[in-house]
């Protein structure tokens, strides 16, 4: 089960103001310079912000994180905050399990792209000036480092790389590692990217990235994504440890699959997107016609946006019930390697919240396997939600979250 979240992003430095966010359809994404591509920068105060708000839990190692966090980029500042808002969530900072039964994964591949371009322009007028410890700061693995420093855990660690699909694959690792004994507790933290000036350029050239202005996922004017900065956190954890810490929860990870579709090209493959949602009903055991809520892929690339329909309608169309969907995309930016995470924790606020947050611009309104929420926050009771997570590289996944209430049937 989800037993605690932490996030921040462009539209919020904590749970909370990130449910009111959602519920209130707030924007992050702000125009580019000189008609450029837009923006859903993360402030760089954030991480010390959301910290500084953690003081009241005297469990907390809020003076480890500030210490240890110091002179880190905001990457690894925003994670270590974002962990600490789940740990605090999950009331692990009041009882927590052993720390060797506690797993950490952090979802992200080349989180560094920005830190090693400027150290490349240091390194070609002054190589001795290189710190030594841009050895480890310069590996995706030195935030699992720092925050198993910051939070004592001494439990399986590892990072996950899987493109844009790196959140949600992420969480179906720590969700097996849950599962199958190997932790009580496993913290998943989406990792913030901070691109260098050469990978926005390349996501441009090939038509990944919206060239100026852009309108949001499944508008009829996307024209690609918008990129968002974020880190998220979830707590995953059995619900046999939960209910022993007496933690009420967010909902049950019912399901989880994953799977590739052989390709190595940024091509959209809607079978297998299809083929990922199925796969995580049956392995949750749900029905398609059981599905109140799915949180799109949703990215506003025009292909992308068309896979995804068309994959909802396989998956959907044939039920007699369309499930309510929505693009959080829209709101907080693409914000790539954290995507999943942040969704998750998007669906987890929502479903303890009993609404699904309005979807901005013109969102398509006759789709056979989709009713998409419009320009206000919809009251629902979700029993079943999906979470999609697609990659470069062929990576698709879907995770089924389900309703607690739905365990003590």
């Amino acid at each position: 089960m989800v037993s605690g979240v932490g996030v921040l992003c462009a539209v919020a430095d904590d749970p909370a103001a990130f449910a009111a966010a959602l519920r209130e359809g707030r924007c992050g994404i702000r125009r580019g310079a000189d008609g450029g591509p837009g923006r859903a920068d993360l402030d760089d105060d954030a991480p010390q912000r959301a910290l500084e708000a953690l003081r009241g839990s005297p469990g907390l190692p809020v003076d480890r994180a500030l210490r240890t966090t110091g002179r880190s980029c905001l990457a690894v500042r925003a994670a270590v905050a974002a962990a600490l808002e789940a740990w605090a969530d999950a009331r692990l900072d009041e009882h927590a399990p052993a720390p060797d039964r506690v797993g950490l994964v952090v979802a992200g591949n080349n989180l560094t792209g920005r830190q090693l371009a400027a150290l490349t322009t240091r390194y070609a007028q002054k190589p001795r000036f290189v710190p030594p410890r841009s050895a480890l700061r310069l590996q995706d693995t030195d935030q699992v480092g720092v925050l198993s420093e910051v939070l004592g855990i001494e439990g399986e660690g590892c990072t996950v790389g899987a493109a844009s699909a790196s959140g949600n694959l992420a969480l179906v690792q720590g969700a097996r590692l849950v599962a199958s004994g190997a932790a009580d507790a496993c913290l998943v933290v989406g990792a913030l990217t901070e691109l260098s000036d050469v990978e926005r350029q390349a996501y441009l050239n090939i038509g990944a990235m919206a060239p100026g202005p852009a309108a949001p996922p499944f508008d009829p004017d996307h024209s690609g994504f918008v990129a968002g900065q974020a880190a998220a956190c979830a707590v995953l954890e059995s619900e046999t440890s939960a209910r022993r810490r007496r933690v009420p929860g967010y909902a049950r990870v019912g399901g989880v699959h994953a799977r590739l579709a052989a390709t190595g090209s940024a091509a959209p493959d809607p079978r297998a997107e299809a083929a990922a949602m199925t796969g995580a009903l049956r392995d949750a055991g749900v029905r398609p016609d059981q599905v109140t809520y799915v949180n799109t892929h949703g990215t506003g690339s025009p292909g992308g946006d068309a896979a995804e329909l068309a994959a909802l309608d396989e998956v959907f169309a044939h039920t007699g019930r369309r499930p309510w969907v929505n693009a959080t995309k829209g709101l907080t930016g693409h914000c790539l390697a954290a995507a999943g995470v942040v969704e998750a924790v998007a669906v987890a606020v929502q479903m303890r919240g009993g609404f699904l947050h309005p979807t901005p611009g013109r969102p398509p309104k006759n789709v056979r396997g989709a009713e998409f929420t419009g320009d206000a926050a919809v009251p629902a009771d979700v029993s079943h939600a999906l979470s999609n997570g697609f990659g470069f590289g062929g990576f698709n996944s879907s995770i089924l979250f389900s309703a607690l209430r739905q365990t003590q049937r």
